[in-house]
């Protein structure tokens, strides 16, 4: 099925936004919401972190944009590899980094919104002007993108099927939140505050519990897939989380592998870092065969003393994330810790069976947290839907021949990430 296709500027007003003088107060903190690209981290913007007044308005750059525009993202480090687009749910204005696109009646915006996410790479790799830190979109070659116009009730449909579809991807990401928000109220009833142990636990330092801590190696990675899967800065999230979707790849002699290779229970702690990043500490669970790279000390705890899920949950309580960015030393954008700064740091050490118990407790957590080979499944069906609806391939035969199926198995991938409440 082919369909009329137009140069984007015929079915949409483009609106840009400015940034009021912050040096004056009559123009913030009024009713107006005031969309940034800190805002954009959802589908939909209800609201925002900022607002402005109706004198910030009439005597800004800025533009009340009205319910249903299109927000994208134009000018932002973030373009390096997302393209943040969201529907205002209510009218709002946006500043300078921002543009809203308006739709003609002929154009739904929802559609439109799906459209430039499936024309997201294209745009990141052909549109976007790069700086040293902030990357820009050239909008006269994002004009002149064709948008496809089926008619407004295949838009519709088209627009019902991607919801249906991106729903159940939602809930991967909404567990990982309900995780996160889990974990540490769980450690804190359990083992109270590091920050003034309240509970008493007998002290010790983190140096006690280990049986080693080694760096990673140095070795240049690649993206071809030949070699070790290397663990990188960016595959440690601030909550100590793993995010092996995005891997590199490094070659390396035997003995070296086995080196640098990460066991299951391994302690990964990001000793050098921005201020804000250093101490990222994640746990390896055996995902996979992999190696780490030098950003990062591998401790190997002693079992009889401590668990490695216990180190790891401490490492990553409110009151040790203030001790690492005391603790650092900044060196031009950097800041490090290193071995003997790692092993000093102070920890309390509850019975191993309270340990035991917490781990237990974690465990029924994490079963239902998506696993990555999950969130790249649903994320891939979802891609192939979003390929299909813009080449015009998502037909009524193919709908009923392999819609249901198609919802049924991203179903089946969704119902994994029911997160159970922990007692």
């Amino acid at each position: 099925m082919s369909w009329h296709a137009l140069p984007i500027t015929r079915v949409v007003r483009i609106v840009g936004g400015g940034t009021p003088s912050k040096a004056n107060t009559n123009f913030w903190n009024g009713d107006i919401p005031w969309v940034s690209p800190k805002d954009m981290t959802s589908a939909e913007i209800a609201d925002t972190e900022d607002h402005i007044t109706q004198a910030a308005l009439e005597q800004s750059a800025t533009q009340v944009v009205p319910p249903s525009s299109v927000l994208m993202v134009v000018r932002s480090g973030i373009l390096a590899h997302k393209l943040p687009v969201a529907l205002t749910q209510n009218a709002a204005a946006l500043n300078q980094d921002m543009k809203a696109l308006i739709c003609e009646p002929s154009l739904q915006p929802r559609f439109l919104a799906y459209f430039l996410q499936f024309k997201e790479r294209e745009i990141l790799s052909n549109f976007v002007k790069r700086g040293a830190t902030v990357h820009s979109i050239e909008m006269s070659r994002f004009n002149k993108i064709h948008v496809p116009l089926p008619a407004l009730l295949e838009q519709n449909r088209i627009v019902e099927i991607l919801d249906q579809a991106d729903a159940l991807r939602k809930r991967a990401r909404e567990t990982d939140a309900k995780a996160a928000r889990i974990l540490p109220a769980l450690f804190l009833k359990m083992f109270g505050d590091p920050a003034t142990n309240s509970m008493g636990w007998p002290m010790t330092t983190v140096g006690e519990l280990l049986i080693s801590a080694d760096y990673g190696t140095s070795t240049r990675a690649s993206d071809d897939g030949r070699g070790s899967p290397l663990i990188r800065m960016g595959n440690v999230a601030v909550d100590g989380s793993l995010q092996l979707d995005n891997l590199k790849y490094v070659k390396l002699p035997d003995r070296e592998v086995e080196k640098y290779a990460l066991a299951n229970g391994d302690i990964l702690f990001n000793r050098t870092n921005s201020l804000d990043l250093v101490g990222k500490t994640g746990l390896w669970r055996g995902e996979m065969e992999a190696v780490l790279a030098s950003y990062f000390i591998r401790l190997r705890v002693d079992r009889k003393k401590v668990a490695p899920l216990f180190l790891w949950a401490y490492m990553n309580t409110a009151h040790m994330k203030r001790v690492l960015r005391a603790t650092a030393r900044g060196a031009i954008g950097q800041a490090n810790i290193n071995t003997r700064e790692l092993r000093a740091f102070a920890i309390y050490r509850p019975p191993p069976a309270a340990q035991k118990r917490f781990a237990e407790l974690v465990g029924r957590v994490n079963a239902a947290v998506p696993t990555s080979q999950l969130r790249s499944r649903l994320d891939a069906l979802f891609d192939g839907l979003l390929q299909r609806a813009f080449s015009g391939q998502l037909t009524a035969k193919w709908r009923e021949a392999h819609m249901q199926d198609l919802l049924a198995e991203m179903e089946e991938q969704a119902s994994l990430l029911n997160l159970p409440a922990p007692n």
